[in-house]
């Protein structure tokens, strides 16, 4: 049985992917918010998120992490995880990942269990 938030192998799961999967748990851990999200964008930076909610500004973890890329320069996101105990990605989210169009998407839970969606 894994260790609680260990990274269950999902085949072809690669070490920068695995490194995704680490930071969008530690954001969402960190804040203890529903969500976390990480990315890669196309030059290998990462950034990491966790959803916010203020009275003001409601932002998915996702959304979040892009705003993020792209305010600082990002262009190409190439692979993004959410951390979430959901089970699937919301439709904000989705719409997001058409937006972004990544090429690896992965959804992860607390239980360490990470799906390929793409």
């Amino acid at each position: 049985m894994a260790e609680p938030g260990a990274v269950r192998d999902v085949g072809g799961l690669d070490s920068e992917d695995q490194k995704l999967v680490t930071l969008a748990r530690a954001a969402r851990a960190r804040t203890r918010a529903p969500e976390g999200a990480a990315l890669r964008d196309d030059l290998g930076r990462t950034y990491a998120a966790s959803t916010v909610r203020l009275p003001s500004l409601q932002l998915s973890a996702l959304q979040a992490a892009v705003a993020a890329a792209f305010s600082s320069g990002s262009d190409i996101v190439t692979a993004v995880v959410v951390h979430t105990a959901a089970g699937e990605l919301g439709r904000d989210d989705r719409a997001v990942v058409a937006d972004v169009d990544p090429d690896i998407v992965l959804l992860a839970d607390a239980d360490g269990s990470v799906r390929r969606l793409r």
